[in-house]
């Protein structure tokens, strides 16, 4: 059977964790179309990117840039059968969100049920908001089955009405941290949703062969690594507050790697803290670039919080990464990372927004390379233990139908 896997853009930089599922899904034999609402605003694409055979379908982003495209489409999904019922659930969704972003969703989906191939047998979205509204509707058309996999932003910021029922409506549903499944596993029937870790594939990330540095402030800068995107949600701001309060003859090194809509103004607030020497902003990297970092890096910080309107992180694939190549990490009590991260054991945490508990945790190891030492090999047997891609992966395959051990593993779920 063929899957549809609906995203909300393809390639992105930023969704190397969605590549390297539908990579390794491919593998082990899954036959896939990738979906995406939105075309590539990145300049450049990870290796995983380049391996992955999926054939591409771009929906309309803007249903007035291909108007007669989206009149086609209308004119032959309004003789399906399920057209009716499918344009009811619609209207109700759009009586409750009155806006534009709704009647786009609606539109996108009836290209999807347009252009679908024929051999496609189920949709299946990445991201609980924009792609399963998509695809809810385009499966309601077309009376096929639907199944998602949802994140962070997506559960936080869409209203308890509409992931109930999407949540009633879909087969199956997956997501990468305890603390999400909890949470919808209250909106949804029984056993509808399911925990599956991302996890990381080390054939990408080997673990470093060179031991830590014994840097410790005193002489060359202690080179500190934070990877995200430039966004509330990932405490950037936090974090450089936290810097500037580290003692002054304390030697420190910031390297951010990750583009975003608020690097202008981060910049402009590292100047006005007096800390813009000691930070190197490196943009949005590949996964090649990003592992050359984490090896020259001497500790990890992500300072995650919970932003305004309520998103926040699942668990930062980042921090798998870092931890694979034996990097100390300092990061905060939010959402899932604790799932992950166990503090004193195999890295640090303090509470979120909290620059000074922040800045005291980063002025410890700074100065104790050989706790930095300890903590980065146990947060490497942490991530070798529990968070190894395969692993973790032979869950989601099962669900697809596919291994050997597809339908003894059904059987027992």
């Amino acid at each position: 059977m063929r899957v549809a896997f609906v995203l909300k853009g393809y390639p992105r930089l930023s969704e190397a964790f969605i590549a390297q599922e539908i990579a390794a899904l491919e593998r082990r034999g899954l036959d896939i179309l990738i979906v995406s609402l939105r075309r590539p605003t990145d300049a450049r694409v990870h290796t995983v990117h380049r391996e992955i055979k999926a054939q591409l379908l771009y929906l309309p982003e803007y249903l007035l840039l291909e108007p007669l495209r989206v009149l086609k489409a209308w004119w032959k999904a309004r003789k399906l059968e399920k057209y009716r019922p499918a344009f009811r659930l619609w209207v109700k969704d759009l009586l409750r969100d009155p806006t534009p972003n709704r009647i786009r969703r609606f539109g996108q989906a009836l290209v999807l049920a347009a252009e679908l191939p024929g051999d496609v047998g189920r949709l299946h979205a990445h991201f609980l908001h924009t792609p399963a509204s998509v695809t809810r509707y385009a499966a309601a058309l077309l009376g096929l089955p639907w199944s998602g996999s949802a994140h962070a932003k997506d559960i936080w910021t869409t209203p308890a009405w509409e992931k109930r029922e999407k949540l009633a409506d879909c087969e199956w549903l997956v997501t990468c941290t305890g603390t999400n499944r909890e949470h919808l596993a209250a909106l949804a029937p029984a056993g509808r949703v399911e925990l599956v870790y991302h996890g990381i594939d080390l054939a990408r990330f080997p673990p470093a062969r060179a031991e830590g540095s014994a840097r410790n402030g005193s002489g060359e800068p202690v080179r500190i690594l934070s990877v995200c995107r430039l966004v509330e949600k990932k405490g950037v701001e936090v974090l450089l507050e936290a810097l500037a309060r580290l003692p002054a003859g304390l030697r420190w090194k910031l390297v951010h790697a990750g583009g975003g809509p608020l690097g202008q103004s981060l910049q402009g607030k590292a100047k006005s803290l007096g800390i813009q020497d000691n930070i190197e902003w490196r943009g949005a990297l590949t996964q090649e670039e990003l592992l050359a970092e984490y090896r020259t890096a001497d500790l990890f910080a992500l300072a995650s919080l919970v932003a305004r309107d309520g998103d926040r992180d699942g668990l930062p694939n980042v921090l798998m990464e870092a931890q694979s190549q034996g990097l100390a990490c300092v990061a905060t009590r939010v959402s899932a990372i604790p799932e992950l991260v166990d503090d004193g054991r195999s890295g640090v945490l303090v509470g979120e927004n909290d620059p000074e508990a922040l800045a005291r945790a980063l002025e410890a190891l700074i100065r104790d390379p050989a706790r930095r030492r300890a903590l980065g090999e146990a947060g490497l047997a942490r991530v070798r233990g529990d968070f190894v891609l395969e692993a973790n992966l032979e869950r989601l395959a099962v669900k697809f139908g596919l291994g050997r051990d597809a339908r003894r593993l059904l059987r027992t779920a």
